[in-house]
């Protein structure tokens, strides 16, 4: 076995090429090793067909924002993502400053936010949101209107077709992105290669297992010739998307006891339409139906991949016990241990509403599916669109102290207690609040380090470790400073 690494990271994907970017910037000399078991990197969830490429800023999706029994809207969970979300544009605008990455043209753009509901319950419930909203200075610019003359200005295909007696009500913020997550990866790992890590591509981890001197043995098969390696690392992460959760299973820590998985796959219908994509330059958001999971949010989202405009409308949930597209049959059920038994049982028992939502979808046909579409898009034509595959998530399902397990749409940080291994499972908001979940396992699993490190991190974040929402004047200057930077609207 060679020297040891001081940096493992397993899978591809943009947790790992955050967390690379990361360590490479305050600790320049680590040997750093990316280890991929595809071909190519972020062909998985960071993929852009794979995941909805918003930039999850809490600006338009509905979920983030419930109404409360009194009828008052809880904001809080919005401010959240949306604080965590200009950490991570701070640090791709200084990643930017010093040359790391390429013009931002190459993976962020300017696309309005927009949310957009009927029915005149779910318009009371979108002004009161915009009411709760509009003075926060992370929604700063944040527009109401009920006006369909306004609306249909903001977003073309919306209005024609519809009612004029219907009840309709949208918000706008101009200054949404739209973020080519693949090509951030593909960037990222680009400037990690080009300053002495090392990207294994094809390399298919089936072993972690701790070491007497603390470091960690990782057993591999390469799927050329099928040849064995073996590597020794000091630091391992696991950011192997949907693969996580066995992978973490497989290194044994107590930490990863009573955790298991549900997988969840999902559909877009996307056209390429030049005509229809010059019409709906916007990320629209509606309300989920009541009693759907907060996955099940409808969107009609333009998407910018390799300078090419598509829309892309969804999504439409399905099953598959496959915890990546790539991945096996059996993973759902290779997951299944004494210790979460329960907890996944629970969770099943206390989410029947989320069974009875994945079972409409797999029955539903073609009409039914392209109805819902025409709820956005009333003159929408089947002819335009067709039917894409998107990514695989794993929902987190943990153990919950009154309930026996707990179905968690969010993601989760697991790390061994002396720091040396951790792992991310979950899925949304993922990718766009990437670097504030990197900062945070950094600090979790470098305690020793991480007080030399801050004035480094500081110098990436600015506002690391401050809230802007308690700030309006630093909020402002750092929208402002970092829409300069990634060349986006204010």
């Amino acid at each position: 076995m060679n020297k040891p690494v001081d940096v493992a990271l397993i899978g591809g994907g943009i947790m790992s090429a955050t967390l690379g970017a990361l360590l490479k910037q305050v600790q320049p000399d680590w040997d750093i090793q990316i280890y991929e078991r595809l071909g190519e990197i972020a062909l998985e969830s960071s993929n852009p067909w794979n995941n909805a490429g918003t930039g999850h800023s809490a600006l338009c999706e509905l979920n983030y924002t419930p109404q409360r029994a009194d009828g008052s809207i809880d904001i809080s969970s919005a401010v959240t993502v949306n604080e965590q979300f200009q950490v991570s544009r701070q640090f791709w605008a200084h990643l930017i400053d010093i040359g790391a990455l390429p013009a931002p043209k190459a993976f962020i753009n300017s696309t309005p936010h927009m949310s957009f509901v009927w029915g005149a319950e779910n318009v009371e419930y979108l002004r009161k949101r915009y009411e709760a909203m509009k003075d926060h200075p992370l929604f700063a610019g944040i527009e109401y209107s009920d006006d369909a003359h306004v609306i249909r200005q903001w977003a073309p295909l919306l209005i024609p077709g519809r009612k004029k007696s219907e009840p309709i009500a949208a918000t706008r913020v101009v200054a949404g992105t739209d973020i080519d997550f693949g090509s951030l990866t593909h960037h990222l790992t680009g400037y990690l290669v080009e300053n002495g890590a090392g990207l294994n591509l094809e390399h298919r981890v089936n072993g972690l297992k701790r070491l007497r001197n603390g470091n960690w043995r990782i057993s591999m098969r390469r799927d050329i010739g099928l040849t064995p390696v073996i590597v020794e690392a000091r630091f391992v992460f696991v950011g192997a998307g949907g693969h996580a959760l066995n992978l973490l299973q497989r290194s044994r820590i107590r930490e990863i006891r009573g955790f298991g998985g549900f997988p969840v796959s999902g559909e877009f219908l996307r056209t390429d339409n030049p005509e229809l994509v010059a019409k709906h330059a916007a990320k629209v958001y509606g309300k989920a139906a009541v009693g759907s999971p907060p996955m099940s949010v409808p969107h009609l989202d333009l998407r910018v991949v390799d300078g090419i405009g598509s829309l892309m409308f969804g999504p439409y949930a399905g099953f598959s016990p496959k915890f990546l597209k790539t991945g096996s049959w059996f993973d759902l059920f290779g997951s299944i241990r004494f210790h979460n038994l329960i907890p996944m049982i629970a969770a099943g028992v206390g989410n029947l509403g989320l069974v009875k939502y994945l079972v409409g979808q797999l029955v539903a046909d073609k009409s039914t599916k392209f109805a819902e579409l025409q709820q956005f898009f009333p003159r929408g034509d089947p002819s335009d669109w067709y039917r894409i595959t998107a990514g695989q998530r794993v929902q987190v399902i943990k153990r919950d102290a009154k309930k026996g397990g707990v179905l968690q749409f969010g993601t989760e940080v697991v790390a061994a207690s002396d720091g040396s291994i951790a792992g991310l499972l979950g899925a949304s908001p993922g990718a766009s609040t990437a670097v504030p979940i990197m900062l945070g396992l950094i600090e979790r699993c470098f305690p020793d380090r991480f007080e030399a490190w801050k004035p480094a991190l500081v110098t990436m974040v600015p506002t690391f470790g401050v809230s802007l929402s308690d700030n309006p004047a630093l909020a402002a200057e750092t929208l402002s400073s970092t829409a300069r930077a990634l060349g986006i609207s204010t």
